[in-house]
């Protein structure tokens, strides 16, 4: 800033005795800036590009003037910015539906990519460049009516913070910094060419779009990088995507920073780079990667970089085929390329910069004898560079737009205050052309609409480009797609990815994930000290889905629901009841049958030989009772098989608790009669007559009609009932039938064996009877196997799960019948079929 400072002293020469004393004259110290090329009309438009790529800058010992700024490497991309912006001026000029009688002229100033030659040009344009300065010098009117300029973000910030108070228009056809939306700090600001606020945006909606959910990203150490990467950074944090390294260089670093930016790019896992990064800086480092030959990277670039011919060119830096970004609108611009390949030294003998152009076109010297010597005779048709091509216009477009933006409010001016071709042309007030300028509102001749908003930005509107392979080798832009902010949002981004071409010259599209995508049925679990993007895949747990790509959670399912093998669905839960249809349900189904068979083949044994003494013997009525209702308990095993209803609950306990109540009740009347027909014997006893047949009726009917009873309060007040059992199991439903009250069922169960166990003691006192076949022994036998059965279910019961309680019950059911039927029964069936000659009335009443 030194140099800068130094050209803006101003000496004060009072001249007193030569003019009056109201007059002050004062001349500058040090050089003043002077146009690379001009030519001044009517209005004059100012315009600052950096010609050459460096500005070799000194240290000065402020102690004797400064000298001129030395400009080194002419950019032939940015002298085709300024020939476009003299041939959008030469274009008005012939225009006679535009600015009539009106010419318009030009000051380009070169500001060799450095802020201080930015400052330094800035002040000419304002100020004019004279040596000497009066008063009048600050009333007069500014030297251009508008700035056109610069390409770069941070000198353009510079520029417009140093017109901006003037309220001179700066239009900018490349600075893409959204700082400089900022109304207050850069009030006479705009820009044909979209801020960097809708680029971040639409680059995070891009890496989005392919599922890229971890990248790296290279900015430029400027504000054009830092505030653009800032920005996406943001968006992408919102669409869920996370920055594996952020490194920032610029073209001046030392080759040691270079290298370790490349370092952290090959270390990097991320196999997709954001570069929002300036063709400038980005030169060197492609040429520091191409050097350490890393390859398979997916390059996402920023409109600085994305359409450069240079690179695209370079068979070194192949490694970006396949590259990917957005670029401004391209347009054809007719009459352009004539106009280019038609500039000549000759044009101007005495203009420097023509004459570097031409030695830096043809790589000549108009003046070194040691190097190729150059004629003139130079034909710049015949090249193929960056300045002759004219297939790629996007921002020379936008210089060319940036042009018009300004012929048009000077035209808007004038129509306005209606001023006359043949008058003296009266330049309006910078204010007065800042708010037309606020107003404009026009169409280009290629149809594009130009109007600025509040904040001075165009419509952001972007083609998406991407390095493809043409068939002669070279690399070429192909179109595929677009981005326009003026869309909803969800319309803004469109993309053909069938025509795509990746990173390797591959057809497929890249994946780009710190961790790959949890799977549905499984869940994301953060990985400590690392980014979101980071984590681990984590089953759900049984019961819980996730039924989509990378989700946070699981989800439980409702209760009457479980997860599928994979959990990523909840199906109904299966549904378990003893079936009919399952082995265990056939095997007890198919015994229960065999019981009842044997049942019934006993009776009909009995029933034939009714009049045997056997038969006869101990009341045969009780014991074709027996037989009855032993037939009923096998039978009403099946009640508890089969899904249970409401009828089929309220069966199975009641039919259980009355037939094995009327089984037992037989089974006692039986006991009873063995030990008073013992007692009967005795001399004198008369006790038969009071137990005889009706006794034992009454005594069968009675016991059974206390159970009869207590069934009927049990289903009268709290009756079973179908229950789905969601608690005992999570994976699946029990369904089953509920005691409705508990004490209704216990209270079955417990007179049941109330009278089992009567039964078994007097048969147990039976036991030693004197007769030849003592029925009371056998009645002893069964008893003692139906309590123990009965004993061990209870715990069994309890304690069984599902459908397994049910089994149990039914497994105590038939063992009990089964052993009711073996005990007492088979011996007699044994003297039946094969001891007949022990079926005698004598061989029963002998004594042992």
């Amino acid at each position: 800033m030194a140099n800068t400072l130094s050209l803006l002293l101003l000496l004060l020469l009072l001249h007193g005795s030569l003019l009056p004393a109201t007059v002050q004259i004062c001349s500058l110290l040090g050089q003043s800036a002077f146009p690379v090329l001009s030519a001044e009309r009517d209005i004059n438009i100012g315009a600052i590009f950096s010609i050459h790529r460096n500005a070799l800058l000194k240290l000065y010992p402020f102690t004797s003037k400064p000298e001129p700024t030395t400009c080194v490497r002419l950019n032939l991309r940015e002298f085709k910015f300024a020939q476009t912006f003299i041939f959008a001026i030469e274009e008005i000029n012939n225009n006679t539906q535009l600015l009539p009688g009106v010419s318009l002229g030009y000051k380009i100033f070169d500001a060799c990519n450095a802020i201080s030659p930015t400052l330094v040009s800035g002040m000419a344009l304002i100020n004019g460049y004279e040596n000497t300065l009066s008063d009048a010098s600050c009333s007069g009117p500014p030297a251009v009516q508008a700035i056109v300029g610069e390409s770069s973000s941070t000198p353009t910030t510079a520029l417009a913070s140093l017109v901006g108070p003037f309220n001179i228009p700066v239009i900018s056809h490349f600075a893409t910094c959204a700082c400089l939306s900022n109304r207050k700090r850069y009030p006479s600001f705009f820009r044909t060419i979209p801020s960097d606020y809708y680029q971040s945006r639409a680059l995070a909606q891009l890496v989005k779009h392919f599922g890229w959910t971890w990248v790296g990203t290279v900015r430029s150490r400027s504000d054009y990088g830092n505030n653009g990467i800032t920005a996406f950074e943001d968006a992408a944090k919102q669409e869920g995507i996370c920055i594996e390294y952020s490194e920032a260089i610029l073209r001046t670093d030392p080759q040691e920073q270079f290298r370790k930016t490349v370092e952290v790019i090959k270390k990097g896992t991320s196999k997709v780079v954001v570069a929002f990064i300036s063709f400038g800086d980005f030169a060197p480092l492609v040429k520091v990667i191409a050097e350490n030959n890393i390859t398979g990277l997916q390059w996402v670039g920023s409109e600085s970089w994305i359409t450069s011919r240079n690179l695209a060119e370079t068979k070194e830096y192949s490694f970006l085929s396949g590259a990917v970004g957005f670029a401004i609108v391209n347009a054809k611009l007719v009459g352009l390329q004539e106009f280019l390949v038609n500039v000549h030294p000759d044009q101007e003998p005495k203009n420097k910069l023509l004459k570097e152009f031409w030695e830096t076109a043809f790589q000549c010297s108009f003046s070194n004898s040691d190097s190729a010597v150059c004629t003139g005779s130079e034909k710049l048709g015949e090249l193929k560079n960056e300045y002759t091509d004219a297939s790629e216009l996007r921002i020379e477009h936008k210089a060319y737009a940036a042009v018009y933006a300004v012929a048009h409010t000077m035209h808007n001016v004038f129509k306005d205050v209606k001023a006359s071709s043949n008058s003296k042309i009266e330049l309006p007030t910078p204010q007065k052309v800042l708010q037309y300028m606020r107003n404009l509102s026009f169409t280009m001749k290629t149809g594009e609409n130009i109007f600025f908003d509040a904040s001075g930005d165009p419509v952001a509107r972007y083609d998406l480009v991407n390095w493809q392979t043409a068939e002669d080798g070279s690399l070429q832009f192909k179109h595929v797609g677009i981005y326009d902010s003026s869309l909803p949002s969800e319309q803004r981004l469109q993309v053909n990815q069938e025509n795509m071409l990746w990173a390797g010259k591959s057809g497929l599209l890249p994946l780009s994930v710190c961790t790959e995508s949890c799977q549905p049925g499984a869940r994301k679990a953060v990985q400590k000290g690392r980014p979101v993007c980071c984590y681990d895949c984590i089953p759900c747990a049984e019961g819980e889905i996730s039924n989509s790509t990378d989700s946070s959670d699981c989800f439980s399912c409702d209760l009457e629901y479980w997860s599928n093998e994979r959990k990523d669905r909840c199906i109904l839960k299966v549904v378990e009841f003893l079936s009919y249809a399952e082995i265990m349900g056939i095997i007890l189904c198919i015994v229960s049958f065999i019981g009842m068979l044997l049942t019934v083949m006993v009776t009909f044994l009995f029933y034939l030989h009714k009049e045997t003494p056997i038969v006869r013997a101990n009341n045969s009525e009780l014991s074709f009772l027996l037989l009855f209702s032993l037939s009923l308990c096998f039978l009403c095993s099946l009640t508890f098989i089969g899904r249970p209803t409401q009828w089929s609950c309220m069966l199975r306990h009641t039919a259980f608790g009355i037939t094995f109540v009327l089984c037992i009740s037989c089974i006692l009347g039986k006991t009873i009669v063995v030990l008073m027909a013992f007692r009967a014997t005795l001399p004198g006893s008369n006790v038969m007559k009071w137990f005889g047949p009706l006794q034992q009726r009454l005594s069968v009917v009675s016991l059974t009609l206390v159970q009869v009873i207590v069934c009927l309060l049990w289903l009268t007040i709290s009756p079973p009932y179908p229950y789905m059992n969601l608690s005992y199991y999570r994976e699946k439903i029990i369904l089953e039938c509920n005691l409705g009250s508990a004490f209704g069922f216990w209270a079955v169960l417990g007179y049941t064996g109330l009278l089992s166990t009567l039964c078994f003691v007097l048969a147990f006192l039976a036991r030693k009877l004197p007769d030849n076949f003592n029925e009371a022994k056998f009645i002893t036998f069964s008893m003692l196997i139906f309590c123990a059965v009965w004993l061990t279910f209870i715990p069994a019961y309890v304690s069984s799960p599902g459908k397994y309680t049910v089994a149990v019950e039914i497994f105590a059911i038939l063992v009990s019948s089964f052993g009711l039927l073996f005990c007492i029964f088979i011996p007699k069936c044994y003297i039946i079929l094969l001891k007949p000659e022990k079926n005698t009335k004598k061989q029963i009443m002998s004594k042992l």
